[in-house]
């Protein structure tokens, strides 16, 4: 029998990818840690997933549960049903789970209901929305995790008012900075610029980036269209380049919304690309809450399509404006970035690319270890 730490890590979608990455990779450099990833398969894509597996370097995972998509409640109770025999055939000594996606829930709560500890990355943060479907998964997993690894001291109060004890709170940093720091020399080596006519010879043009995915800005056809007409305005200005959701392509598609030339659909791209062009953007028009944060790291202004966001470090400290979607707000904000009046900002404490190892060497020391055959 060994005694050696035996960590289930979750993840569930794309965004978890990056998320998780540089933590398996610091579980690696353990001997005592035996890490298994179990892959849920709530958002399945090939050109999604798969390329970001690749390129990450994160290993296959020992476990698919192949669940789908599906409504909210038809997900989660999938997920459930199927983690369960996984944990009673690993009985691991920790399940890590990442971010605010269903599966970030489901996991949690059926690790808890079998007396395994569960550890959240990238607890505490709040939107105080609950429409938003992610803020339930965040508030219930921040209820019933035993580790809550948090990213800024924001966090640290929501989690204080919830009734969380101070001692299972941790603050260590980000492991999406992590991932970003690790990869960003490779990024910058992408042929995605000279691919998009983006750079030539005498270095980039000035371009910005969207991204829009969440069902608040694109399930309404009035609403996207307010949103991209908006948009249409920068794209007059400069270059917009938009890889396009298949979820938000088909909504576009159906509303027959039409576009300025300068506004460019583009396929998904992968994590390396997309790093490449975030990092060399004159601003960034996003829904997305890693973006905010990526950003924020980068330097890079960010003007967030949203009323409210759950990641208010990068407004108080980074590059983050949250403009809302009012198109008149969007447009003059862009204009303000596009003339050098953009919002200064600097990166957060501890967001210097070592979260991974803070989490990993506090579940090493804090994680108590069951007897675990050879």
């Amino acid at each position: 029998m060994e005694n050696f730490l035996k960590i289930l890590n979750i993840v569930g979608a794309r965004p978890n990818l990056p998320k998780i990455a540089p933590l398996l990779r610091e579980m690696r450099q353990h001997l005592e840690i035996t890490a298994i990833l179990v892959h849920t398969g709530q958002h399945y894509d090939e050109n999604l997933s798969d390329i970001f597996f690749r390129q990450m370097g994160i290993p296959a995972p020992q476990v698919n549960l192949e669940v789908g998509s599906g409504s909210h409640a038809s997900q989660t109770s999938e997920i459930l049903k199927r983690i369960e025999p996984v944990l009673d055939e690993h009985r691991p000594d920790v399940v890590v789970v990442v971010g605010d996606v269903n599966s970030t829930i489901a996991v949690s709560l059926a690790a808890a209901k079998l007396g395994i500890r569960v550890a959240h990355v990238e607890a505490g943060l709040r939107s105080f929305d609950r429409a938003m479907p992610e803020e339930i998964n965040r508030v219930l997993t921040d209820a019933i995790a035993d580790y809550l690894f948090v990213t800024e001291e924001d966090a640290i109060t929501n989690l204080v008012k919830e009734g969380r004890a101070r001692d299972c709170i941790f603050l260590v940093g980000n492991v999406m900075i992590d991932s970003l720091r690790h990869f960003l020399p490779v990024a910058q080596q992408s042929s995605i610029g000279t691919e998009l006519g983006l750079k030539n010879g005498l270095g980039w043009e000035r371009f910005g980036l969207l991204t829009l995915h969440r069902p608040s800005n694109v399930d309404s056809p009035e609403k996207l269209s307010s949103l991209l007409g908006a948009i249409d305005a920068v794209a007059a200005e400069v270059p917009v380049i938009f890889p396009v959701h298949p979820r938000t392509q088909q909504r576009i598609s159906q509303a027959g919304i039409r576009h300025h030339p300068q506004l460019r659909m583009i396929s998904p791209v992968g994590y390396l690309d997309f790093l490449c062009l975030m990092s060399k953007a004159a601003l960034v028009l996003t829904d997305s809450g890693g973006i905010q944060e990526e950003t924020t790291a980068l330097g890079i202004p960010c003007l967030t399509l949203r009323e409210n966001t759950e990641r208010p470090v990068t407004i108080s400290e980074g590059t983050n404006l949250l403009v809302g979607t009012d198109p008149a707000k969007i447009v003059a904000a862009a204009k303000d970035v596009l003339a050098g009046r953009g919002k200064a900002g600097r990166i957060p404490p501890l967001w210097d690319g070592h979260a991974a190892g803070r989490i990993v060497e506090i579940l090493l020391r804090l994680v108590p270890r069951k007897k675990h055959p050879n």
